[in-house]
């Protein structure tokens, strides 16, 4: 092949790539494009935040108010409010004020819709970015409004958007029944590897709800496609969730975020590393780099986080470069990095809480029995491939 050649063949596939990424239409833009048609002549109440954009940056909360065939009569916010700019653990009632709808707080007094919530409104609408990750609360809101929906007969309508960490990678152990929590709405792996329609159409199936639930698809979105390949602009879905090499760290660290380790919540790169005061982090860095772990580096670094774990104490620990994001993988660093915690600081590391997001008792004591990570990740590969089995029902998407 001449150098010509190559190059032609090259500027075709780039172009190949920015088509395919034009093409990507989030829920709300394909629901826009059919003229709202799925909604015509509804009372609806929409459940959403400030992810809840259309392809051009236009607020989804906007473009209902606007549409003439039905009408937008109160707005649901889930944690981190409607705004996404609050790490409380009690956020209130509010009035939008672009439109003047009243918002009700799910993350509040109640986290599942109630009656007097739903008395006037015959359609709920869903429209929320996730980040594909089980703990990641904002598919529990989805979960917890889908039942309120069922009980009160009240249809549910979700617009779907992609899984920024693409729709193909499935890793972690599968939450334990019995330990379901709001960091734990249903029995699925760590990485899920779904979208949010997707999630939905499971919880209706799986916990048989019997919910008239629509999804509005994507459009032209490929399971294989992390949220940079599609051209659609990343927001901030929560305050410390800042990039999608955050987004892509998270199942794995944020494992270790109920434990006495700082995850970086209060620096500029949260999720891109960890310490704590009782750290050696040129040792750990030095262990970690010796595994040579998949798509992953690591440095020693020191800090001070402003805020969370350790807020104001000097931290000595690791920071995270992903050098390759196609073979890295966030659970089995996570685990290393747990595995070596507990060698080299069993009297330091307190892991009673480890369980909360781990969410897999097998996997919890192959770890405190000193196993291998090849041992962890195989208590809980039953379970890891009997959810694949179940997710394959469910998936949209190719």
């Amino acid at each position: 092949m001449t150098i010509r050649s190559f190059l032609l063949l090259l500027l075709a596939f780039a172009a190949s790539l920015s088509v395919h990424a034009g093409d990507v239409l989030p829920g709300i833009d394909v629901l826009e494009r059919d003229g709202f048609r799925q909604l015509a002549g509804a009372r609806v109440g929409l459940i959403t935040n400030h992810t809840g954009l259309s392809r051009d940056g236009r607020s989804t909360i906007q473009l209902l108010h606007e549409a003439a065939n039905f009408e937008l009569v109160r707005l649901f916010s889930p944690e981190h409010s409607i705004s996404g700019d609050l790490d409380t653990e009690n956020i209130g009632d509010a009035v939008d004020a672009e439109t003047g709808i009243p918002i009700v707080s799910l993350y509040g007094e109640v986290r599942r819709p109630t009656a007097a919530m739903l008395a006037d409104i015959d359609t709920l609408v869903f429209d929320i970015q996730d980040i594909g990750t089980r703990f990641y609360t904002y598919i529990s809101t989805l979960g917890n409004a889908m039942i309120a929906a069922a009980e009160h007969d009240i249809r549910f309508v979700v617009l779907d958007r992609p899984n920024p960490i693409n729709g193909i990678d499935v890793a972690g152990p599968v939450l334990d029944d019995g330990l379901q929590s709001f960091v734990g709405f249903h029995p699925i792996p760590v990485r899920h590897g779904m979208t949010v329609g997707e999630l939905a159409r499971m919880f209706n199936d799986e916990l048989a709800l019997d919910l008239d639930l629509h999804v509005v698809r994507i459009g032209a979105w490929h399971r294989s496609d992390f949220l940079d390949d599609t051209g659609l602009p990343w927001v901030n879905p929560s305050p410390n969730m800042r990039s999608q090499t955050e987004a892509l760290l998270y199942p794995g660290i944020g494992l270790l975020e109920t434990t006495n380790v700082s995850v970086g919540r209060g620096t500029a790169t949260p999720f891109e590393l960890i310490g704590a005061p009782w750290l050696d982090g040129e040792s750990l860095a030095g262990a970690l780099n010796e595994m040579q772990l998949p798509g992953i580096a690591f440095t020693a670094t020191r800090f001070t986080p402003d805020a969370s774990t350790f807020a104001g104490e000097l931290c000595e620990g690791v920071r995270f470069t992903i050098t390759d994001r196609s073979v890295f993988e966030p659970l089995t660093t996570g685990l290393s990095i747990a595995r070596q915690l507990l060698l080299d600081y069993p009297d330091d590391w307190q892991t009673d809480r480890y369980l909360r997001l781990l969410g897999n008792e097998a996997a919890l004591r192959a770890l405190l029995d000193g196993k291998s990570v090849s041992e962890i990740k195989a208590s809980y590969q039953k379970g890891l491939d009997e959810f694949l089995a179940r997710r394959t029902r469910y998936l949209l998407y190719d």
